[in-house]
């Protein structure tokens, strides 16, 4: 049975905090990133993407905290507390679908950058532009039906607009149209999706958003991993400390972020022991 790597979701800022937790890991001879199977959630996409790119985890590092290595991010004013707040109210008297396709209609609404600026967004961050060799499985959501569906290698779909769909943040960036349809992030609905990772005999969870998320998804994290674990697999969550929240600040899509997250990330994981149960 394979090892699986669940990333999660959580802006730029969780992006290099992920990056940083997974270096200081492999410094201190606890690398995870080798796992079989990796699934992407939002931000998390992009981190698997740039995981199975080849590139090693200090050159990975190096492209979160040295300026001229840095993807071209757009500067985007963020209230997530508020956004929080009108998922929540959504939420009343709905079921899981119903409110991603609320939330979905929402995205396809909004106005945003051009989409192909946004891509171009994307494209700058993926180090290779084809899908890696290894399993990794990109969660996005219909906009239109509120149904999850998961990218893969085999899927016909390239790598950036897979990625793109998985990031497009309702609200915040415009919704990806593939093959006739339009995707909005995957953490709709859930943060990390973990529950993909089920059949495999170990799970790390990186949860920028912590275990209780505070967006409304129908597959809460705790939920996950005592389904994971039920199934036989042992899992090991890691969630940010005060010091990466700290870093991270309030606007985890501010790309200013980027480098005191990662540092803070890499502390972290130099002192991470990661628990299994």
């Amino acid at each position: 049975m394979a090892e699986a790597l669940v990333l999660g979701g959580g802006g730029v800022g969780g992006i290099a905090w992920m990056t940083g937790v997974l270096a200081g890991l492999a410094e201190v001879g606890r690398d995870v990133s080798g796992a079989g199977v990796l699934v992407g959630t939002s931000a998390g996409s992009t981190v698997a993407a740039q995981v199975g790119s080849g590139l090693g985890l200090h050159e990975l590092y190096a492209r979160q905290t040295e300026p001229g290595l840095q993807a071209a991010e757009l500067v985007v004013e963020w209230d997530l507390e508020g956004f929080v707040q009108r998922l929540t109210a959504a939420a009343q008297g709905r079921s899981p679908v119903e409110l991603r396709r609320v939330i979905g209609a929402m995205a396809l609404a909004a106005e945003t950058v051009p989409a192909a600026q946004r891509l171009a967004v994307i494209q700058s961050r993926l180090p290779v532009q084809g899908w890696p060799e290894r399993d990794v499985r990109v969660v996005a959501v219909d906009a239109e039906s509120g149904d999850m569906r998961v990218f893969d290698r085999d899927s016909g779909v390239r790598l950036v607009d897979a990625v793109a769909a998985s990031c497009a943040v309702p609200g915040v960036w415009p919704p990806v149209e593939i093959e006739g349809r339009h995707y909005i992030d995957g953490g709709v609905r859930s943060n990390e999706n973990a529950d993909l990772a089920l059949g495999c005999e170990q799970v790390v969870v990186l949860a920028p958003m912590g275990v209780e998320s505070p967006l409304p998804g129908e597959k809460p994290l705790a939920v996950a991993v005592e389904e994971l674990r039920a199934a036989g697999a042992r899992v090991a969550v890691v969630v940010p400390d005060s010091a990466s929240v700290e870093a991270v600040g309030v606007n985890p899509l501010d790309p200013a972020c980027r480098r005191p997250a990662a540092e803070a990330g890499l502390a972290q994981g130099r002192a991470l022991e990661p628990a299994f149960a």
